[in-house]
């Protein structure tokens, strides 16, 4: 398992640029980033869109967004919308060079005609499954379809009626004319296109023809004249066949293709099929389910984009071996940016009363609290005090261990910022269980300190019972009870590994008042508890929904480890 340190870690795409710059191979680079619209982005899409902007960024080059749209039955305009919002939120602009596949599917024909007329491609009558059989294995290596050796002029009177639709659904295919003994498979005649009669959503029924990816995608690089094609690795036996296209087309741009390792996170799946099969199968509440590692999900749940691309810069570019990130990593990045952001604030999930017996009923005080005291800059607030408050349910104990140094019968504690108290009384229900504590204060000891400078040795946090706001607060946990949840037991897929605690939902817990118009997206500290957000989506005017974004510190693996 990778740990990477604090510091930016090393770039060896930044070497080969350099050294393309230096010997006047390019004047400027062009990247770009090239999703499917079959999905929402996630944390291993945020790692490359920060590799191809920021590179574009720090050369005083350009990044074209430009989306793969070769297979209409699985694209949707809301996976287009979620994308670019997402690239957005994470801090980066593509101004106006938004591209799609589609733009070229004109050139792209011409090309494959040309490929044609040079008998390097031909229409195959071979299904899927029979492909598939005569491509061979590994090992073996494949024969060629009795449809290889058709004349150029039928293959060009086919691959024109293909167009025109007079051909059913996976009855013809064109292919490459390469080798099928090659020993890289993907070089053994590959599609390059399949008839599909389905509406696309940016050309309509123009085109019943679709280009497979190897095909659109190293020629749409060509057109729009990218330097350096930056793709992940499992694209590396795909280069041969990405070079074989542009070398035999008149083409007047040859991008050159480098591939990085794709990010791999602990207790988490990076997969877009398997992340779609928890959205269909319910297992979470949507792609922005804040579970999910979708970024999306990680900006509901309360992450910021600093933290994103920090933890980026920080894990470095690989270049050989997938990288599998601990979790823990990103979470602290992600304390690291609130911890500097973050109002400080109260909040009490787990409410039990407190009555304090000798404050006078009817008086109310403000204490003077710092908002965040990493930055003084965020200043202070005024938080409401009275008779009765409300502090944590285990901040108490009736028969306390001997670590426990918080309120207990005839122990004196502090408020934090308000008073010392002390337990005098514990009222409890016909079934036995507490729902009162009474306690008395000692008005010498306003703020904390007391004219004889006893101490105390536990502090708790508390909202005034008379002035707090009710919240629903949802505490987040690790989709994934298993280090690797692709590793499955017998018969059983990955979703035998979901966590079932992965969500816990409290309704009434108590906020200070000052919350009461929090917006969605508001990040907040609840002391001693975690990093909170306001619910982007359930919070409303009136009810009150935080997420967890994070702890305080890294529990899960220390409860791991147990």
């Amino acid at each position: 398992m990778d740990t990477p340190n604090t510091t930016p870690a090393g770039n060896f795409v930044r070497d080969i640029i350099d050294g393309d710059l230096a010997s006047g191979k390019h004047q400027t680079i062009i990247t770009r980033f090239p999703p499917e619209p079959n999905g929402y982005l996630h944390i291993g899409h945020a790692k490359s869109i920060c590799l191809n902007f920021g590179l574009a960024l720090s050369y005083k080059g350009r990044c074209n967004l430009r989306f793969d749209d070769t297979n209409p039955i699985k694209e949707e305009q809301e996976y287009i919308d979620s994308i670019k919002n997402d690239v957005r939120w994470l801090g980066f602009s593509w101004g106006q060079t938004e591209f799609y596949a589609s733009d070229y599917f004109e050139q792209l024909y011409e090309y494959a005609v040309h490929l044609i007329k040079a008998g390097h491609a031909y229409v195959d009558d071979l299904n899927a499954d029979q492909i598939r059989e005569y491509r061979g294995t590994l090992t073996e290596p494949g024969k060629n379809s009795p449809h290889r050796d058709r004349s150029i002029e039928e293959n060009l009177d086919l691959f024109e009626r293909m167009r025109n639709g007079e051909f059913p659904d996976g009855s013809k295919v064109l292919r490459a004319k390469i080798d099928m003994a090659s020993p890289n498979i993907n070089m053994r005649d590959p599609v390059m296109y399949r008839i599909l009669h389905a509406h696309h959503h940016r050309t309509g029924d123009t085109w019943c023809l679709y280009p497979t990816y190897d095909w659109a995608h190293g020629q749409s690089d060509s057109i729009e004249g990218i330097t350096h094609s930056i793709c992940t690795l499992e694209f590396e036996d795909h280069r041969p066949l990405y070079n074989w296209f542009l070398d035999n087309l008149p083409v007047t741009s040859h991008p050159q293709q480098i591939e990085f390792a794709r990010l791999e996170l602990t207790y988490t799946v990076m997969s877009k099929r398997k992340l779609l099969l928890l959205v269909k199968d319910g297992h979470v509440a949507g792609w922005d389910d804040p579970r999910m590692p979708t970024i999306s999900g990680l900006r509901r749940r309360g992450y910021t984009p600093e933290a994103i691309r920090t933890f980026c810069d920080r894990i470095g570019v690989a270049k050989r071996k997938d990288s599998t990130i601990e979790i823990s990593f990103l979470e602290d990045c992600l304390r690291e940016d609130l911890n500097k952001r973050a109002l400080r604030v109260m909040a009490v999930l787990d409410p039990i009363k407190v009555v304090i017996d000798n404050y006078p009923e009817d008086k109310t005080e403000e204490f003077e609290t710092v908002n965040n005291p990493e930055d003084e800059s965020m200043g202070s607030r005024r938080v409401p005090f009275s008779r009765e408050v409300y502090i944590e349910r285990d901040d108490f104990q009736e028969e306390p261990h001997k670590k426990f140094f918080r309120l207990a019968p005839g122990r004196e504690v502090r408020l934090k910022g308000a008073y010392f108290i002390t337990c005098t009384n514990v009222v409890k229900d016909s079934a036995g269980n507490i729902t009162e504590l009474h306690c008395t204060y000692d008005p010498e000891s306003k703020g904390g300190e007391t004219p004889d400078g006893r101490k105390v040795k536990g502090t708790l946090h508390w909202v005034s019972a008379k002035h707090a706001v009710d919240a629903e607060v949802r505490l987040y946990d690790h989709l994934f009870r298993e280090i690797d949840p692709n590793k499955a037991p017998d018969g059983q897929d990955f979703t035998s590994n979901l966590n079932p605690d992965s969500l816990r939902t409290l309704t009434h817990c108590k906020v200070e008042p000052g919350l009461a118009d929090a917006s969605p997206g508001n990040r907040f500290q609840f002391l001693r508890q975690g990093y909170f957000c306001v619910d982007s989506i359930d919070s409303k005017p009136g009810r009150l929904v935080f997420n967890r974004t994070v702890s305080l510190r890294d529990t899960w693996s220390k409860l791991q480890k147990q």
